[in-house]
């Protein structure tokens, strides 16, 4: 048996001469950002022309992002986070609407995939190395776009979509920096009365997408006592592990990648990203299979679990603006909702809290002006606020509205049965 030879990891700057004008340059979400290949970039932004770096939820600030290199660098987001909102509002740099599973389709046909620049982990004996904590729209370009790879001796190695091979990269360089660390939120009452009344409705045997925060984290602690649940998520976070290790989630009655624990990114604590190491039942996968509507409805009792921000009564969910801003994009609620419908006894739930923290009330009888309809009315399944559970598929409109007054905060339900009636969507 013979062992591949890897080539020696490069210095970073090398990549600059790979890079042609006008070039496309995509780059994985989170902890999948080459920080090294990005500060070659920006040092050298002079000897760059017209280039574009595609990229979701950034987790690092940067000055090309700030659009300090214009007519060289521009930074075009997918997905907001704290790292390129304000750019984003003062200008410089561009945002693209897209549902997560169709990223990589959509940058096949709008970009010209010049390369992908990706953290990894070091390489299998094997020849392999693992895009680790990723997956995402990256995966799918393995074969159909150059790589060039950042390898970070504290990236694990996973595996799945995500494996590429020595023969089919551009080159790499090397690292070895902590990855990026976030916290578990801490679950308040009304978070967890929220995932007491999301728990109780999930049988033993159901498949889970959860996402990231205080209501999904009170959610996966509510399930200690159910059975052979599976898992097929977006976002892989620490709220896992324990169910994972208890055996209360171990995919024995999944029909798709059965006892396997599928996810397309992991973003968490070390405690996560030393669980994923070289973890066999663990598989990342591309988010144009996961997040796939089709894929999604092939598992009977799916739970789609997603949080919003606000919603009105017709049922229509604003849940990537803020009071009428930009905040984040769409992601992929409406693909696991979508998917969930279709799937037998499959399960949607919307959350949030019934009011803000300045007291005023998330359920509208109008979206926020400059409000962006994430999920659809006719997409949307349950609603659940620490005052209740909403199922509005199905109803009428006007029947959506009651049940949508019944479970906002006691002190706004009279203003909003109000503005209902002078809407028309209810009648005395």
């Amino acid at each position: 048996m013979t062992t591949p030879k890897v080539p020696s990891a490069q210095p970073a700057d090398a990549l600059l001469q790979r890079i042609e004008p006008g070039a496309d340059l995509i780059v994985p979400l989170a902890n999948g950002e080459p920080s090294g290949l990005l500060d070659v970039l920006e040092d050298h932004a002079e000897q760059l022309s017209g280039v574009r770096i595609h990229q979701m939820h950034p987790l690092h600030e940067r000055r090309y992002i700030r659009g300090e290199f214009p007519g060289h660098l521009r930074h075009v987001s997918y997905f907001l986070s704290s790292a390129d909102r304000q750019a984003y509002l003062d200008g410089h740099c561009d945002l693209v609407p897209s549902h997560f599973y169709e990223m990589p389709q959509l940058l096949r046909q709008t970009t010209r995939c010049s390369m992908v620049l990706a953290a990894a982990s070091p390489p299998d004996r094997h020849g392999f190395f693992s895009l680790g904590t990723n997956a995402d729209y990256t995966a799918a370009m393995i074969g159909r776009a150059p790589f060039w790879l950042e390898v970070n001796d504290q990236m694990p190695f996973t595996t799945g979509h995500n494996v590429i091979h020595v023969s089919q990269i551009e080159g790499w360089s090397h690292v070895d920096r902590p990855l990026v660390s976030v916290e578990p939120a801490v679950p308040g009452a009304a978070d967890r009365r929220i995932a007491e009344l999301i728990a109780e409705r999930i049988p033993d045997g159901a498949t889970l997408q959860t996402g990231i925060g205080a209501i999904p984290n009170a959610v996966l602690d509510e399930l200690r006592d159910h059975r052979d649940l599976g898992l097929h998520t977006e976002l892989l976070t620490d709220g896992a592990i324990d169910l994972i290790d208890a055996g209360v989630i171990n995919g024995t009655r999944k029909v798709r990648r059965r006892n396997r624990h599928v996810a397309t990114f992991c973003l968490g604590t070390e405690r996560l990203y030393d669980f994923l190491r070289e973890n066999e039942g663990i598989e990342m996968l591309s988010v144009e299979w996961v997040n796939n509507p089709a894929t999604i409805a092939q598992q009977p009792d799916f739970v789609a679990i997603n949080a919003t921000t606000e919603i009105d009564l017709l049922g229509q969910c604003a849940s990537e603006t803020i009071a009428g801003r930009y905040w984040s994009s769409s992601g992929g609620q409406a693909d696991f909702a979508r998917g969930a419908m279709a799937a037998e006894r499959g399960q949607a739930f919307i959350v949030l809290h019934a009011a803000t923290t300045s007291g005023r009330s998330r359920i509208r009888a109008q979206l926020t002006p400059g409000s962006v309809v994430t999920t659809t009315k006719n997409t949307v399944d349950h609603v659940v606020t620490e005052h209740g559970v909403a199922r509005l598929r199905g109803r009428s409109l006007a029947e959506r509205a009651r049940l949508l007054i019944s479970i906002a905060a006691p002190e706004h339900r009279d203003d909003l049965e109000r503005e209902a009636l002078d809407l028309g969507l209810l009648h005395r």
